[in-house]
């Protein structure tokens, strides 16, 4: 299977999608990453899936970097809530935050099924002041940032509280 940005692709028949081979994401700093695209063969809208691909391969750095302040937000969130007793992760400036995160390897394509039924890139990381839930990064048609917090599999925050006042919500 040949998908437009991609190439050649592998289908996972466990999950119902595709992975690419590893390719750069100038987003993620060039980082090699195997960009997954779920549910392809049943999408009726394709080409939207293509352009949120080509999208995202084509973000530079500064539409991650446009995520910083909902980072940090999620990341006071979890101080606040953190057993005063214990050590916590400690970020001096914003332009720390990402030294204390891993991005993930393997952003997710994939078509929202509720709300604008939109295309979202979603990437899952891991974080050192939130070691169990991680971080999510959803990228709304691979142009901007769209979603930031705990990864929970949900693309937006409407979608993740069932409320839709939260729609152009980045962390909640």
């Amino acid at each position: 299977m040949n998908i437009p940005g991609l190439g050649v692709v592998e289908k996972d028949n466990r999950f119902d999608w595709y992975r690419s081979k590893p390719i750069p994401v100038p987003v993620l700093g060039n980082r090699r990453c195997r960009i997954v695209v779920c549910e392809y063969d049943e999408d009726r809208k394709k080409e939207e899936l293509h352009t949120a691909i080509a999208n995202f391969l084509a973000a530079g750095p500064s539409v991650l970097q446009a995520s910083v302040p909902y980072v940090l937000q999620y990341y006071e969130a979890c101080k606040e809530q953190a057993d005063p007793d214990e050590e916590f992760v400690k970020i001096k400036s914003a332009a720390s935050v990402f030294r204390h995160v891993r991005l993930g390897h393997e952003p997710m394509v994939q078509r929202r099924a509720y709300g604008d039924k939109g295309v979202y890139n979603s990437l899952e990381c891991e974080c050192d002041w939130e070691p169990e839930h991680g971080l999510q990064i959803v990228f709304k048609n691979g142009l901007r940032v769209n979603k930031v917090g705990p990864y929970d599999g949900h693309l937006t925050n409407s979608d993740a509280y069932d409320n839709n006042k939260l729609e152009n919500v980045v962390y909640h």
